[in-house]
């Protein structure tokens, strides 16, 4: 998901200086409805009894009218005996029927979620399938990607653009699915049918087009790894196409790019520099691109830009940075197109390893964040990408914990982007191995290798290849919003430290030094401590806050 605009200053205040003193910011305490358990519930029976394998969507865009119709073949195995199941499409679009064996099935509806009841008992380990018919006027995004349905636009030879954008609100906004995270179908076909004279581009690899007898075509695309349902992506307009052909870890990599036709000279000179980098540097770092066999895209749309796998979405103007902005001040986010980078960078973070409930959207948010860095150390070196990383912290605002609720489709605060890739670079430094650090990244992407994961997982996992526990700092930097404060004070003549932390077993170690000499680490608790530094005081003691985003307080 695209960075959101975020007010930027209250956190100049704070960012890169130390503190002398850091309130509790208020919090509001958030009421949930039934509506959001329906929608965000991953343990609810009518959900956990089937085991979605394959979805066949079928759908027409009427432009004009801003109308779809279509149908959506739902493939699954039976997870246990049941006699009823729950899928989700939003209560705006009419569910015309749904067809199990030729007849029709009863169905009832709650908010946003639809219950099906089998005429007899669905059987553990079976196979079966259902289909879905519905059509009607799908939410309109007014502000895509951020609000999400689909975008009716115009291009700017007057000719129509649509595209699907629904991360947060999720798929069922504009087609019948399981609209849960944690349950990835395992392959897809996306049939879309477009205008005379307009192309679709979705996910995967194009098997065929048809052309229609009113002059419409309809696009078959197959995906063949498993995806997320938000991924699944339709994208229409007078688009031009050229491939090219990356060597990458796996072998050959086919890369096909889809910009409107008038863009053509603009994205092969744009997207022939940043794309081939980005694999090499992501490949390096995270390890093979995860979806050789679909093939890479990039896909220009009316919005600004959103990773659907094997077919990115770009609407960054063919122009460095974010929309020509530098979002860390240095000048090292100019030197690179950031939507080719940033929504690429999901592929690893997002796409092959994807958060089972969207409170945890840090995994996606918070690692692709701080992969924008590790691009720029690949090119430019490590104290490029450092100064990076620090830079963004002018956009963290320390409002809200980064975690959402769990069970409601609820994310957290805009913090998992700037303050969550600034978490992992204090981590990287606390690791004290860039080799190690590397093989954490890569060993992600292999043991999650097209999974869906909890937060334990990813923390438990750091903890375990790092040798080092730190599930204290994941809990402080992603549970509460206010940074931890490290504290001198001079007892009985000697520098003492400790944490002020909302984790009371906080012990995050940090790099210390007496002015003018070599950073060594210290590890402070949460009651004060003997600093173990020669000739430390609290006069020329200094604290390394360029790679720790932390306050600091001497009294």
């Amino acid at each position: 998901m695209k960075i959101k605009n975020i007010v930027a200053a209250l956190a100049l205040l704070i960012a890169g200086i130390n503190f002398t003193a850091h309130a509790q910011l208020g919090t509001k305490k958030e009421v949930f409805t039934r509506a959001d358990t329906l929608r965000g519930s991953l343990t609810t029976p009518l959900r956990t009894c089937y085991d979605i394998n394959y979805y066949h969507l079928d759908i027409k865009f009427d432009i004009p009218n801003k109308f779809i119709s279509g149908n959506v073949l739902f493939k699954f195995t039976a997870v246990s005996d049941f006699t009823k199941l729950q899928f989700d499409l939003w209560n705006n679009l009419k569910l015309e029927k749904v067809v199990y064996k030729g007849k029709e099935l009863p169905f009832t509806r709650e908010f946003n979620a639809v219950f099906i009841t089998f005429p007899q008992t669905v059987s553990k380990g079976s196979k079966e399938q259902f289909t879905v018919y519905y059509s009607g006027n799908p939410v309109v995004a007014k502000r895509a990607p951020w609000d999400g349905g689909i975008q009716w636009a115009i291009d700017s030879l007057g000719k129509p653009q649509v595209a699907t954008a629904c991360q947060g609100m999720g798929a069922s906004v504009w087609w019948p699915t399981k609209d849960v995270q944690d349950d990835e179908v395992d392959s897809a076909l996306i049939s879309i049918t477009a205008p005379a004279e307009l192309k679709d581009v979705s996910n995967g690899r194009l098997r065929k087009v048809t052309k229609l007898k009113d002059g419409s075509s309809r696009f078959d695309w197959f995906v063949s790894q498993p995806i997320n349902n938000y991924n699944i992506e339709a994208n229409i307009g007078d688009y031009a196409h050229y491939s090219s052909v990356y060597q990458g870890e796996k072998g050959k990599l086919t890369m096909d790019f889809w910009p409107l036709s008038y863009n053509l000279e603009k994205a092969k000179k744009q997207w022939g520099l940043d794309a081939p980098r980005m694999l090499k540097s992501f490949e390096y770092w995270f390890g093979p691109y995860p979806f050789y066999e679909d093939g890479y895209k990039l896909i220009e749309t009316p919005h600004l830009g959103m990773e659907h796998q094997s077919g990115t979405a770009y609407g960054n103007h063919y122009r460095n940075g974010y929309l020509g902005r530098d979002l860390s001040g240095t000048g090292w986010g100019m030197k690179w197109d950031f939507i080719v980078v940033h929504e690429s960078g999901h592929e690893w973070f997002g796409n092959n390893i994807t958060s089972k409930d969207l409170a945890d959207m840090w995994i996606h948010e918070s690692f692709t964040n701080y992969s924008e860095s590790l691009f720029i150390e690949t090119f430019y070196g490590k104290p490029a990408g450092q100064e990076y990383v620090h830079g963004t912290r002018m956009n963290i605002q320390n409002d809200a914990p980064i975690l959402g609720a769990y069970g409601v489709n609820k994310e957290g605060s805009g913090d998992m982007y700037y303050k969550g890739g600034n978490m992992l670079n204090m981590i990287r430094t606390i690791i004290n191995d860039d080799e190690k650090w590397r093989g954490i990244l890569r060993g992600l992407n292999k043991t999650f290798y097209h999974q869906t994961v909890t937060y334990d997982q990813i923390v438990n996992y750091i903890n375990q290849e790092s040798g080092i526990n730190l599930t204290p700092v994941f809990e402080q930097y992603l549970k509460h919003p206010k940074l931890p404060i490290l504290e001198f004070m001079t007892l009985q003549g000697k520098l003492t430290a400790r944490w002020i932390a909302d984790v009371d077993t906080f012990n995050m170690p940090v790099r210390v030094r007496v002015k003018g000499g070599e950073y060594k680490f210290i590890k402070p608790r949460t009651r004060f401590t003997p600093v173990d530094l020669d000739g430390a005081t609290k006069d020329n003691i200094e604290v390394d806050t360029f790679n720790f985003y932390i306050g600091t307080l001497v009294e």
